[in-house]
């Protein structure tokens, strides 16, 4: 049987500076990219925060809607948030807006009540943004109450410090976060940020250990039991990706590909991934070098396009 996937983070504009000095609007945020890389690769995904009733929020929900996304979120009356961002060499800088926006206009009772009405259980996928204290304590009791259901809990931490005030605050939320967590995404960014040393893809297996001794010496005073990391994706830009399924491991170069831009690359990658284990729940590790594969094709496509463009699952076979 096939599991939902549900999609609680971010959507906003990406306002991308142009040499002239323009704003270029993209839609964006990385679970709202997730959920569309997801959607097309053919998983059944939902995306729950509300988006804008405003001209982006509206956008933001035809495509969302045109990818095969669902929206039982509803709308917000507040606007839609905004980042601004500066591409240089391919990588992206952020500037965030988002005091008073939509996808921060939801209750703690309003998601637990749409995942209960769920006659499937499935995976319920957060990160970036709602992890910045204060919002994380939010996402903290939703997880805790999803977990209680017997839902799979999926994180991408998809660092932004630069959106956080106090960043030693936002690393001990992430670990609250990273306690309820199943299956975990996090690039050598996100690590170098946490304060792991010698972030390398040659130092992957070490990595992860790290992460899961991390959870099993660390009393993080959630109220529930720390899970293993049964699923742990390390993602190292151009060096390549990790991945470890319940001991079962691959890694992966980055494909040879002309690079556009590197926006939306690891949303579509975890994305891919997500899709692949939701849709074939079964005998995971036993598929841990094709999931590898099929998520480096779809983020290597992804590269070619401007903006985040994930592909179809017909792309990746194909590519």
């Amino acid at each position: 049987m096939t599991m939902p996937i549900f999609v609680l983070g971010e959507a906003l504009m990406d306002c991308i500076a142009q040499p002239d000095g323009r704003l270029l609007p993209c839609m964006g945020g990385s679970p709202f990219n997730l959920a569309r890389a997801a959607a097309l690769r053919g998983a059944n995904v939902a995306y729950l925060n509300p988006l804008s009733n405003d001209l982006f929020g509206q956008g933001m929900a035809q495509l969302l809607q045109k990818d095969g996304v669902q929206l039982p979120g509803g709308t917000s009356r507040l606007p839609t948030s905004l980042a601004v961002v500066q591409v240089t060499n391919g990588q992206p800088s952020y500037g965030f807006y988002r005091e008073g926006i939509a996808d921060r206009d939801y209750s703690v009772d309003g998601i637990v009540g749409l995942l209960r009405q769920q006659k499937t259980l499935g995976i319920l996928h957060t990160g970036s943004l709602l992890l910045i204290p204060p919002e994380h304590s939010k996402v903290v009791a939703i997880l805790k109450a999803a977990r209680e259901m017997g839902w799979t809990i999926s994180v991408d931490i998809n660092l932004r410090p630069k959106a956080a005030p106090d960043l030693a605050q936002y690393v001990q939320a992430l670990r609250e976060v990273i306690a309820l967590t199943d299956w975990l995404k996090a690039s050598d960014e996100d690590l170098e940020t946490m304060g792991f040393a010698g972030v390398a893809i040659s130092e992957s297996a070490r990595l992860v250990h790290a992460l899961r001794e991390l959870l099993e010496l660390r009393d993080l005073g959630t109220g529930v039991a720390p899970n293993a990391l049964s699923r742990v994706a390390l993602t190292f830009g151009g060096d390549g990706a990790y991945l470890d399924i319940e001991g079962q491991t691959h890694s992966l170069p980055v494909p040879h590909i002309n690079v556009a831009d590197t926006v939306g690359a690891g949303d579509t990658f975890w994305g891919n991934a997500l899709a692949d284990w939701a849709m074939l729940p079964d005998a995971a590790a036993e598929r841990v070098a094709t999931t590898l594969d099929h998520a480096m094709k779809a983020a290597a496509i992804n590269c070619t396009r401007s903006g985040c463009q994930p592909p179809t699952r017909a792309e990746v076979l194909s590519f």
